[in-house]
């Protein structure tokens, strides 16, 4: 079994340890969990490697998040990874900082990665665990928001949240996305 684990964000030393950069954090934990490291490739930064039996091909898109479905499209082709294989791993500002939400397919949501993804792949059918950033901002600086860098408190909660993320990919990955949406999605 092979899948596909995308976590998005943008390129560039501007968006390190930014909260829309949530879904490179995470993956990020994920890849250090199994001693794997990214190379520079097509479309994305890539890593190649496994977890109980199952190959995994990791992805951070190089394509700035807006049109993360290019690099997306791109690695499910190349490796020939059904839909049904794909995770990808976002920030939600919906949700309250830390909180983590896994759905097996649905909509964007707003969320302008999600919709260049559903737009190219054609399909809302893969699962998506996003990981809520908070809304702590005045009307008119979501953009500010989304950009700036994690708080300390926030920086402080962070090891916590990936070890809880990287689980709950593992159970996935193992037992289904039924099995970790129930995981994860508990309060």
């Amino acid at each position: 079994m092979k899948y596909l684990i995308v976590g998005l964000g943008n390129i560039g030393d501007e968006y390190v340890n930014t909260r829309h950069n949530a879904g490179f954090t995470l993956i990020d934990a994920l890849a250090k969990s199994l001693n794997a490291s990214f190379l520079v490739d097509r479309y994305a930064s890539v890593a190649n490697t496994s977890y109980k039996s199952r190959q995994l091909v990791l992805i951070k898109p190089s394509t700035y998040m807006n049109l993360s479905g290019k690099a997306v499209h791109y690695w499910m082709q190349k490796e020939k990874i059904p839909i049904e294989n794909i995770l990808v791993l976002v920030d939600d500002l919906s949700l309250p900082y830390g909180t983590l939400r896994m759905k097996g397919k649905g909509s964007a949501g707003g969320h302008n990665g999600l919709k260049n993804i559903e737009e190219l792949l054609g399909s809302e059918n893969y699962a998506r665990m996003r990981f809520g950033v908070g809304n702590n901002f005045s009307k008119g600086k979501q953009v500010d928001f989304v950009l700036g860098q994690w708080t300390d408190e926030e920086n402080s909660q962070l090891p916590a949240i990936t070890e809880k993320a990287t689980t709950a990919i593992q159970m996935y990955l193992t037992v289904g996305v039924e099995k970790a949406m129930t995981f994860v999605n508990q309060k």
